[in-house]
């Protein structure tokens, strides 16, 4: 059986932690700040695991 390709796309947006979970960034980071309270906005800067839900469909976009 030929090697699955990489999903560029999901790539760029998902990352492999050391433990092999799937970690990606929180949406609404891009603008209209003002609106938003700090904490939320602090909370916005962390990075978090992808759910258990999605973990499957992201696993076989990121085959390696």
């Amino acid at each position: 059986m030929p090697k699955m390709k990489t999903k560029s796309s999901a790539a760029k947006r998902f990352k492999k932690t050391g433990t092999g979970r799937i970690k990606r960034e929180k949406a609404f980071r891009t603008h209209k700040f003002t609106m938003m309270s700090p904490k939320r906005r602090r909370q916005l800067r962390k990075a978090t695991l992808i759910s258990d839900s999605d973990m499957k469909s992201v696993r076989r976009m990121l085959p390696n």
